[in-house]
């Protein structure tokens, strides 16, 4: 829009001198910058948005995906899902609900991190320790540890039995809500109920302060970075990883984002390897720059 150069005509007839405002058309053209800022911050805001570019990152990867975004505090948060409720192989997730549990079961005092689980021929499955042997016991806070940073399987099994086994973590996890996942037997769940534990967690539904002063140390700083925290800046990310064949999962809270935390879990199928991370690196990026268009 081209506008003609404003003038203000003066005569000198009296000693008076005008004061300088604002013409109607540097009026206009502040306006018109404010409204082009505004319509810009909402657009970048709506979930229409996010959707389309979240579906142009699948569609380009070959590859399939659920993402569930779910913002804590603030004004009006939202919650939302791309496939959120399709149903992924869980793989190495199902150590966050396990984690959790025990972290609620710390908290509470029925349980002792140091008490000792002794290991069975049972619980092995090839892992990041190879430590293990018939009577060796570890405590629990050490499995949480190899099961959350660098998520070792073998002591993800110990754990699991440790909790009562797959029936009692999963009615646990229901309870908790993830109410369609089938965790360790069938091992599958949703980016929703991954995204539901999150949330709970973070509120303090599940042991509160002493539960998340346990847990979040195991899941900071882990072996594996390429995912969400990859596309969340600087911010601290909690999360827990999981990699299997062609799929590669992430489910995290970012403690500070742009405009205050928020929960975000990415499944994906088809892809595998670097291809796998580098979508979740992606979608946790563009997820970044919408919570960088929300209001604070």
């Amino acid at each position: 829009m081209a506008l003609a150069p404003a003038t203000v005509d003066v005569q000198a007839r009296t000693q008076t001198v005008a004061a300088t405002t604002p013409t109607e058309a540097a009026v206009s053209v502040t306006a018109a910058h404010q409204i082009v800022i505004t319509v810009n911050q909402l657009v970048n805001r709506s979930p229409m948005t996010l959707t389309a570019s979240i579906e142009e990152l699948v569609a380009a990867s070959g590859g399939a995906a659920g993402v569930t975004l779910m913002e804590l505090g603030g004004a009006a948060p939202l919650t939302w899902s791309y496939r959120g409720d399709a149903v992924f192989v869980a793989a190495s997730t199902y150590k966050l609900a396990a984690l959790m549990m025990e972290a609620e079961n710390v908290a509470s005092g029925t349980t002792n991190p140091n008490g000792l689980v002794c290991y069975q021929d049972s619980d092995y499955e090839d892992g990041w320790y190879d430590d293990y042997s018939d009577g060796l016991c570890y405590t629990r806070v050490e499995l949480a540890r190899r099961a959350g940073l660098k998520s070792d399987n073998t002591a993800g099994h110990m754990l699991v039995r440790d909790l009562g086994g797959a029936d009692a973590l999963n009615e646990w996890a229901a309870a908790a809500g993830a109410s369609g996942s089938v965790f360790f037997t069938d091992n599958t769940t949703t980016a929703n109920d991954l995204a539901a534990l999150w949330t709970a967690e973070a509120k303090g539904k599940l042991g509160g302060a002493a539960a998340q002063a346990w847990l979040y140390p195991m899941l900071t700083g882990t072996a594996t970075e390429a995912g969400i925290p990859a596309g969340a800046s600087a911010s601290t990310v909690v999360h827990k990883t999981g990699d299997i064949d062609v799929e590669e999962n992430d489910a995290a809270l970012v403690e500070s984002g742009p405009n205050g935390p928020y929960v975000l879990t990415v499944m994906t199928d088809n892809l595998g390897g670097n291809a796998g991370w580098q979508l979740i690196a992606s979608i946790s990026s563009a997820v970044w720059n919408f919570e960088a268009a929300r209001a604070k």
